[in-house]
């Protein structure tokens, strides 16, 4: 208790930490593999559109599909997004098939 982390005791919550990790993690910022990561921050700056939107979903599938494979993402939305004072926000359907279980990540940055 007085390290200020927590154990993770439920597998439901260990893939949502994992996948939120995954996408909050800048490349080449993991030791040992500079490929690791999808950098939502880098696109705080970019011009905010539907090819912006589209390059981030393909790097969250990318990304999930080699390093957390267990994980099916279902869909993904841009919602609270405000490009213009560089706020962004996005909610990510996913499921476990193995465990049968369904979850959504909302990540606002």
């Amino acid at each position: 208790s007085g390290t200020g982390f927590n154990m993770i005791t439920n597998i439901k919550k260990l893939f949502q930490q994992n996948l939120k990790m995954l996408i909050l993690t800048n490349p080449g910022e993991r030791v040992m593999d500079p490929s690791f990561g999808v950098g939502l921050k880098r696109y705080l700056f970019e011009n905010f559109g539907l090819d912006t939107q589209a390059q981030i979903e393909t790097k969250i599938r990318e990304q999930t599909n080699i390093y957390i494979p267990a994980i099916r993402i279902e869909d993904i939305f841009f919602g609270n997004t405000d490009p213009d004072n560089n706020y962004l926000g996005i909610q990510i359907r996913y499921s476990i098939p193995n465990i049968r279980v369904s979850d959504l990540l909302e990540i606002t940055i």
